[in-house]
């Protein structure tokens, strides 16, 4: 294991920051794989299920078991880390500038529309070969204006180029969950049903340039652009998977996340088991608990004014529009409103503050069925 600090902050700063990511195998041997944890750096899960991987990757390493390169980030998000009001944590947004810090990243797919013209042919691995030098390129021609702007450029010059790209974050409170590219969905299907997904959320384009997106999408708008005339394949299977909710944080789910997140890449080739058998066990797969579904499909459900919110259905379950999600009470009338679900789907995500006020978002529910346009994710 290799360990490489990466400094963040400018001249004359205030405050130091500095990122630590850990080098797993050989560069150029196989796979690289990309994975990061609390990205919101409030969403805790995703650094303790680090600690479980950083800890078997360590093992696996000694033992020769890794073809191929696995970058681990464990806190992705030091500026956030360093963040509080009030004493309580505040690692979604940049307190700096206000912008989230999962949007915001480059899109890479603009420069390369011109680096790339007259240089493609008919070899689709020499294509994915050149597409990378150039992301890399573009990535490594971005003047950040911010602490944030550096950390984000840091994190994609880690990642722009892997084959695989697995970003952890966690929810308010939710049941286990995962968004991807829709050129994707096959490729995530194995993991969705090793996690136990209850929700496996596609778009072509999530809206805000989130970072799992800017490693993948800029390989399918490339195709497009080009006009399908050379093969362009969607080279980076990059996801985000929703860790439960921000009070789950226990070894036994990050121990069995560790494990989940092992078994894929052993699927992937990375990683050897001790022996045939054990490879073999490793190929067998859960039933799936959902089936992919558009995240256009997903309705999110707004408080349509203040109360205390009590949740009727649990997370987790299939609901039909009409049924009855949360009572919403007026505390000093006593009146209440019924939150209501207006599609078929999976109640898969809800708010953990129990008195809302209006417009807030009060739950989620993935319905197989498409008819949301524009920004697709919440602030």
């Amino acid at each position: 294991m290799q360990v490489h600090q990466h400094p963040l902050s400018g001249p004359h700063a205030n405050a130091a920051y500095t990122l630590t990511s850990f080098h797993f195998g050989t560069p150029g041997s196989g796979k690289k794989v990309y994975i990061q944890g609390s990205l919101h750096a409030d969403e805790v899960p995703g650094m303790l299920v680090s600690q479980f991987l950083r800890k078997e990757l360590t093992a696996l390493e000694a033992a020769g078991k890794i073809s191929g390169e696995i970058i681990l980030v464990p806190a992705a998000n030091p500026i956030g880390l360093a963040q509080a009001i009030h004493g309580a944590a505040f690692g979604r947004f940049d307190l700096t500038t206000g912008v989230n810090f999962n949007r915001a990243y480059k899109h890479v797919a603009g420069d390369l529309k011109k680096s790339l013209a007259g240089k493609l042919g008919a070899d689709a691995a020499g294509n994915v070969a050149l597409i990378r030098e150039h992301a890399r390129a573009s990535i490594a021609a971005w003047q950040p204006a911010t602490d944030a702007e550096t950390l984000k450029k840091t994190l994609m010059t880690l990642a722009i180029d892997a084959d695989i790209v697995l970003d952890l974050h966690c929810d308010n409170e939710a049941v286990l969950h995962i968004y991807a590219g829709t050129p994707l969905a096959e490729g995530i299907a194995p993991l969705s049903a090793i996690m136990g997904s209850h929700a496996t959320l596609l778009a072509y384009e999530a809206g805000g340039e989130p970072f799992d997106e800017a490693c993948s999408r800029l390989w399918w708008d490339l195709d497009k652009h080009f006009e399908h005339q050379f093969p362009i394949p969607a080279a980076c299977l990059s996801t985000t998977v929703e860790l439960r909710g921000e009070m789950e944080v226990s070894y036994d789910l990050a121990r069995k996340d560790a494990a989940g997140l092992l078994q894929f890449l052993t699927l992937q080739g990375l990683l050897h088991a001790d022996d045939a058998t054990a490879q073999a066990a490793a190929a067998v797969l859960p039933e799936p608990l959902c089936a992919a579904t558009p995240l256009e499909g997903v309705e999110p459900l707004y408080a349509p004014h203040a109360g205390i919110l009590v949740y009727t259905r649990e997370l987790g379950a299939r609901v039909v529009a009409g049924d009855a999600i949360a009572d919403l009470i007026d505390p000093v009338s006593g009146d209440t409103t019924v939150v209501r679900a207006t599609v078929d789907g999976v109640f898969f995500a809800r708010s953990a503050h129990r008195h809302v006020i209006r417009g807030m978002n009060v739950g989620k529910v993935a319905s197989a069925k498409a008819y949301r346009e524009g920004d697709l994710l919440s602030a």
